[in-house]
């Protein structure tokens, strides 16, 4: 009896374990099919559109995301062209017909490098050279093609977001699938699903510091239904999906000038900057015209490229003799430095291992002369007489300790909002640093130690200037806009925080600067197209004799009305051969003299017709 009773009991566990069992599972395929098909697991992986992609092949003809525009209507993101997409199912559509021959005639390309396209293909893809440039369609080739009737062959308008030879990628910056990065920005949207895992985001650039206002709407998709083989399923025909919103995406208006920054780009690369970058910014407003940074990178394909997506015109260095700037403002508001005083350098400051450039020393100079032939010995004794919190507090001033890009206080559901993506602070001291060490005064008034500025930093250090000792934020975006193109939201021309210098001193810097290219360090710029005025720097980056250095010049020009502010910085630099940034700076002028030239006689053109 007992025996009996034990084998009931087991049998009867096991079968309530089976049923457990059982109605786990089937609450399992509940939750899977009915519960929670659009947001399965943690990372809300959408079930419903993961098995209908099995069965798909799609090509996204636009991203959905909002453009990214120059300030006059050139779109960064993409123009659209009539283009050939091939899709692998076409693979057996063309086996056995006339169609491949037909193709490859409309086309202009060879019968066989369209078949070994297709050959290759394991997703769809717009046909392209062999340097990998898209081949656009005329009107009458893509209707040509269309009438052919081939299944996975179509010729249809397509947007591509980003292009290889595109100009200001670290500006406009690159977008990416991090489901992470969803949750984080778009808890509203993750919680109901309007975003997930499959979701894009912007990493880096505008894409980033907007992605908010360039998210809108669903891509236009075209797509096909395939069998298990990737033959197309009879009685599916090809899909077009294409959302219709007359408000929707919203557009970014910026202050580049894509004509101006195609002109840096080309110059940097003529002088072959490897790592560096180039401002130029609107001497009036401080409106960033064109940033270059170098090296470049592909928006496309960003995983293997470490770190050279980085903006490094929004990247603190240490700017050499550049701060002697800083430290003249301080001396002349200050009035501890009579302008025909005078100093001697002998090349050695005789302790803490300083010394001057010029290892037999300058002479007897004057300030202005000190600083047109940079003399570190000469700047070591103003310095000391400017002492070290009032060094920090022009520099502050100045605009050279905090962040100089356009802010917004409150802008919609965004607090504290900041154009510009990645862009750094600058500083003199470091943390714990006594200010009554001489040593380090000294070094920091060189630009040297602990000084760290940004190029953008010191060229709207040039604006300030320009304009008389009022700083202003870097703007970079003027406006957000509806797609029919109401604007959304305006963005105004913002002083600074800073306090500024007052108009005499600027005006004696303004002087000391056009010495430095008449007199000094920069005459190599005399014969530039305008004639220009500013201040170079170099900072060594070791202690070593062999160590790489980092050029600067920041300037402006023309010299009588101004209409740029522009810096130079070529990183890395041996310590011999040619100044790359005074060359670079050159070609810089050289190619705003030229646009601005061509730029008055197309508006004269304009006005006589």
């Amino acid at each position: 009896m007992q025996l009996d009773r034990r084998i009931k009991r087991r049998h009867f566990l096991v079968l309530m374990a089976m049923t457990l069992l059982w109605v786990g599972l089937i609450a399992r395929l509940w939750w899977i099919q009915l519960g929670a098909p659009h947001r399965f697991s943690r990372r809300g992986i959408d079930l419903v559109k993961a098995s209908v992609k099995q069965r798909q092949q799609s090509f996204v003809l636009h991203s959905g995301r909002g453009d990214i525009l120059d300030r006059g209507g050139y779109a960064f993101t993409g123009v659209e062209h009539l283009a050939l997409i091939l899709f692998p199912l076409a693979r057996g559509s063309l086996e056995g017909t006339e169609g491949l021959a037909r193709l490859a005639e409309i086309t202009g390309q060879p019968k066989e490098r369209l078949s070994e396209t297709m050959e290759k293909a394991k997703v769809p893809l717009l046909l392209r050279s062999e340097t990998g440039k898209l081949i656009e369609l005329t009107q009458k080739q893509a209707d040509e093609i269309n009438a052919l009737g081939i299944p996975g062959v179509v010729a249809l308008a397509v947007t591509e977001r980003y292009r290889t030879d595109e100009v200001a990628k670290h500006l406009i910056g690159f977008i990416h699938k991090n489901p992470g990065m969803v949750e984080t920005l778009y808890p509203d949207e993750w919680a109901s699903g309007k975003m997930n895992a499959e979701s894009t985001v912007g990493a880096s650039g505008l894409e980033r510091s907007f992605d908010r206002f360039l998210q809108g709407v669903e891509p236009s998709v075209l797509s096909y239904y395939v069998d298990g083989q990737g033959k197309p399923l009879r009685g599916l025909d090809i899909r077009y999906t294409k959302p219709s919103n007359q408000y929707y995406p919203l557009s970014l208006s910026t202050t580049l000038d894509v004509d101006i920054q195609r002109r840096m780009e080309a110059a940097a690369d003529q002088v072959g900057l490897r790592e560096g970058s180039v401002v130029v910014l609107d001497a009036q407003n401080a409106d960033i015209l064109a940033a270059v940074s170098r090296p470049s990178y592909d928006q496309t394909n960003v995983g293997g490229q470490a770190g050279e997506w980085k903006n490094r015109a929004f990247k603190q260095l240490p700017p050499g003799s550049v701060f002697k700037t800083v430290v003249a403002a301080a001396a002349l508001a200050e009035g501890v430095i009579s302008p025909t005083e005078r100093f001697t350098c002998t090349g050695e400051y005789g302790k803490y291992h300083f010394s001057c450039w010029k290892k037999e020393g300058h002479g007897s100079v004057t300030m202005e002369e000190a600083y047109a032939e940079s003399c570190n010995i000469a700047f070591a004794e103003i310095a000391k007489r400017v002492g070290s919190e009032k060094l920090e507090e022009y520099a502050r001033r100045l605009g050279l300790t905090a962040q100089v890009g356009h802010a917004t206080a409150h802008l919609f559901k965004l607090d504290g909002f900041k154009q510009l993506d990645g862009e750094e602070s600058g500083r003199v001291f470091a943390k714990d640093v006594s200010y009554s060490d001489e040593g380090v005064l000294i070094q920091s008034a060189i630009g040297q130690r602990d000084v760290r500025i940004t190029p953008l930093q010191a060229a709207n250090m040039m604006v300030t200037i320009l304009r008389g000792g009022q700083p202003a934020q870097v703007r970079l975006v003027k406006e957000i806009a509806y797609r029919n193109g109401q604007p959304f939201y305006q963005f105004p021309e913002q002083k600074l925080s800073a306090a500024g210098i007052d108009y005499v001193t600027a005006s004696k810097l303004r002087k000391m600067m056009r010495k430095v290219v008449t007199d000094g360090t920069g005459q190599i710029l005399l014969d530039s197209s305008w004639q220009v005025a500013g201040k170079s720097g170099t900072a060594q980056t070791g202690s070593t004799s062999d160590s790489k250095n980092h050029l600067w010049f920041v300037g402006y020009a023309p010299l009588e009305e101004p209409r740029y502010a522009i810096c130079v910085v070529a990183e890395n630099q041996p310590s011999w051969g040619k100044n790359q940034a005074m060359e670079l700076f050159r070609r810089a002028v050289d190619e705003l003299a030229d646009y601005t030239a061509r730029s008055s006689q197309l508006r004269a053109g304009y006005s006589r017709e």
